[in-house]
């Protein structure tokens, strides 16, 4: 399993298990994938990347204030990441 394929999987897994009502924070991907200390750190661009490969193939959606964004506009700032309901 390839890098890109490691973060997409745990997002997909932490996303399912929170259920399409409740989102996660891309920290948390990251802290799991390298829980050493401030290791997570380095993996919050790729986790950005791989979030937003994944809402624009309808797996998950990026929310900023709750509210779902589009995939394909710039996303800055502080995002979430719950299962898409679809």
């Amino acid at each position: 399993m390839t890098a890109t394929e490691a973060l997409e999987a745990e997002i997909l897994r932490q996303t399912a298990e929170r259920g399409p009502e409740k989102s996660i924070c891309p920290s948390e991907v990251a802290r799991a994938l390298a829980p050493e200390e401030d290791a997570w750190r380095r993996l919050m661009g790729p986790v950005r990347a791989a979030a937003i490969r994944l809402a624009r193939s309808g797996q998950v959606e990026i929310l900023r204030k709750g509210k779902p964004v589009d995939p394909a506009a710039e996303i800055r700032g502080v995002i979430r990441l719950r299962k898409s309901a679809s």
